[in-house]
């Protein structure tokens, strides 16, 4: 997918910040749209249907937290990427963010390079060896990538980007053991910098969602998809 076809939604209080945010991705191709507020974040998001929303969890009206759980709870933005920006560099925003959806973080200050770098990485999808979308049916669940749709017994679940790709992955090579370098490598990718914690929260979600424990843990050593 070529840059120029991509949609970012900038959502900060901080002009200098969104000023140039918005050169560099502009420079890359991007078409950018900017809000200053949490309230017209989810406005604006609902007009433009971005591909990607980068969020500042500090803003006025609703805090990036709460418009990524809104986002989260709209079907329009099933395979909207949320990038969560902050200065809170705690284990627990992080964890609070992933719980809500956000599928990486962007710590401040920012770096437009590392930013455009994480962006880049993150819309990069999940294509099985032969490099051909391939509907995996097992039982009574079907995970379509094309679509990027999961169902189970003909009921349709949202799942959030990173977690329909990280239960592609798994489900793709059913019984196979996936190390977490595997996981954070193939979902991720290199240049994203994530946590052990990242994989076990996506992990937990989609258990929940689905209600089926097809996930299997390998303590010590990973994850593995057993339906």
């Amino acid at each position: 997918m070529e840059a120029a076809s991509l949609k970012i939604l900038i959502a900060d209080d901080e002009p200098d910040i969104i000023e140039i945010i918005s050169f560099h991705l502009t420079k890359a191709g991007f078409n950018v749209m900017t809000a200053k507020d949490g309230s017209e974040a989810i406005e604006k998001a609902k007009l433009f249907t971005p591909d990607c929303i980068l969020l500042d969890i500090m803003m006025p009206k609703r805090n990036g937290f709460e418009v990524c759980e809104y986002l989260r709870s709209n079907k329009q933005f099933d395979k909207t990427l949320i990038v969560l920006l902050t200065a809170m560099n705690d284990e627990a925003s992080h964890i609070k963010g992933l719980e809500l959806g956000g599928d990486d973080f962007v710590s401040k200050p920012i770096s437009p390079k590392v930013l455009l770098s994480r962006i880049t990485a993150l819309f990069r999808r999940i294509q099985p060896a032969n490099g051909e979308s391939k509907i995996i049916n097992i039982k009574d669940l079907v995970i379509d990538p094309a679509q990027y749709r999961t169902t189970l017994k003909d009921i349709n679940f949202v799942l959030a980007k990173k977690e329909f790709e990280l239960l592609y992955l798994l489900a793709a090579q059913s019984g196979r053991v996936f190390l977490r370098n595997e996981i954070l490598s193939q979902v991720w990718g290199n240049d994203v910098i994530v946590g052990d914690r990242t994989i076990d929260v996506h992990v937990r979600k989609i258990r929940a969602k689905l209600g089926i424990d097809c996930i299997t843990t390998v303590k010590g050593v990973g994850y593995k998809f057993d339906y």
